[in-house]
């Protein structure tokens, strides 16, 4: 069996490691058009903000360890095309221009996203970075060296990390974005709000619910311009998001309008023998029940994984996803999993939401810090559709457990009466989650008075 594989991070490495392994007999070829593979660009904000000292810890693989699996791989190598009919592929060597074909019996397509870049005007001054790979991360910590003034557009969870790293690095930092509130596709104004005081109380500026229109400077940037007011900057990181490359499949495999390819739960395309994993693919969202693009390395090391286990026959079925994620910013841990109460809304479910703020374990004890929880559930069904969480006190794998509710379809009030231990070290009789069901009961009626 022959598998050509293009594109070797989160996804891409989770199936070659696995195909390897499970098919000894299988010619694996990978093609990679970086120059390193497996980097973990979660922590790109901990490298920046000196958290993490070695890089090589965000390296979970390597050509080196691969080949000792018997596979081949291809740096600085793009393949420009795929013909999925004929099962071919032509690649360029990026080093000396050269290119060439190659065969396929099982195609797998992990090309991963890339950072959407608007034709803003001076786009094409100096130090305006993206934040997506290992290069990128070099580049910007040896920029900020000699910025003063650091400008991060895109408020998600990328954005607000850098900003938190470039402050505690000492830098005027700002923080725009064309939305109202920071991290509004997570979490609910709740969160949001406690989250922009943080930023602030830590002289970050926010700039929201403003639109960069143009970068100015003489060679460099030196201001960014929006819809509402100007900003200094030495130095601009983009940060507005991902759109997947899938242009080698285009016209060839069913796609989201986006041009996230369709997978079903073998992580099969349209194409007989094409795969395809991780921020290429969209994904199914278990709390919509429909396809969804949602690029996150968790769904990416799964599907990846998948792909292997079904490359020859559909054998293990993908679960879906709830898009669960976490965030530390400052000294407040939070999680969310699932809708938010805004998107449930904005998607057409009629939605309602339980939210309860209590001290994690009985007062009695030394330390009793207070968790805001919030659940989302449809109103008719009472489906848990979602959940945000919010502590000092690290709690965040509580939202992980929310997770496996909205999996199995489970409603308020069974997450009322789950069986959860009680220590008082460690919660309550009642553990929140119990009380965020609890709250969310509806009332019994009232019995009947009978007269005799």
């Amino acid at each position: 069996m022959k598998v050509a594989v293009i594109g070797c991070t989160h996804a891409g490495t989770a199936a070659i490691v696995n195909t390897a392994k499970l098919y000894p007999e299988a010619e694996i070829t990978v093609y990679e058009r970086n120059d390193n593979i497996s980097f973990l660009s979660c922590g790109i904000a901990l490298y920046v903000g000196g958290m993490v000292k070695d890089p090589q810890g965000l390296f979970y693989s390597s050509p080196a360890q691969l080949a000792e699996l018997g596979v081949k791989t291809n740096m600085r190598h793009e393949v420009i095309a795929v013909d999925t009919e004929s099962k071919t592929l032509r690649a360029r060597n990026l080093e000396n221009g050269t290119e060439f074909e190659d065969t396929f019996d099982k195609l797998i397509v992990t090309t991963g996203s890339w950072p959407v870049v608007p034709k803003f005007e001076g786009i094409e001054l100096e130090n305006i970075l993206l934040s997506k790979n290992f290069n990128h991360s070099n580049t910007i910590i040896e920029k900020s060296k000699q910025a003063n003034n650091i400008v991060v557009v895109g408020a998600g969870y990328i954005g607000v990390e850098l900003v938190e790293a470039f402050q505690l690095n000492g830098k005027q930092v700002t923080l725009i974005d064309a939305e109202e509130r920071i991290l509004s596709k997570y979490l609910d104004a709740e969160y949001t709000d406690k989250i922009e005081q943080s930023l602030s109380d830590h002289g970050i500026t926010l700039a929201l619910n403003q639109k960069v229109t143009k970068f100015v400077g003489e060679g460099k940037v030196s201001t960014v311009v929006t819809d509402r007011g100007e900003y200094k900057a030495d130095l601009v990181i983009l940060c507005i998001g991902f759109r997947p490359n899938t242009e080698l499949l285009k016209g060839q495999v069913d796609m989201l309008g986006n041009g996230a390819i369709i997978v079903d739960e073998y992580m099969r395309t349209s194409k007989p023998d094409v795969f395809a994993a991780g921020d290429s693919c969209a994904v199914f969202y278990n709390p919509t029940r429909e396809h969804a693009y949602i690029p996150l390395a968790t769904n990416a090391v799964r599907m990846g994984t998948l792909v292997a286990r079904n490359l020859v026959a559909p054998t293990v079925k993908y679960m879906g996803t709830q898009g669960t994620s976490g965030i530390k910013i400052y000294e407040d841990n939070i999680a969310g999993t699932g809708m938010t109460e805004a998107s449930a809304k904005e998607a057409g479910i009629d939605a309602e939401a339980v939210m309860i703020t209590d001290n994690y374990r009985p007062e009695f004890m030394p330390t009793h810090e207070p968790v805001m929880l919030k659940v989302v559930y449809e109103k008719d069904t009472r489906r848990i559709l979602g959940a945000q969480i919010m502590s000092k006190v690290d709690l965040t794998q509580s939202i992980n457990t929310i997770s496996v509710c909205i999996q199995n379809g489970m409603k308020m009030e069974e997450l009322a009466f789950v069986d959860f231990f009680f220590q008082p070290h460690y919660n309550k009789p009642w553990n929140f989650l119990n009380s965020a069901g609890l709250a969310a009961l509806p009332e019994v009626p009232a019995r009947e008075t009978v007269t005799v």
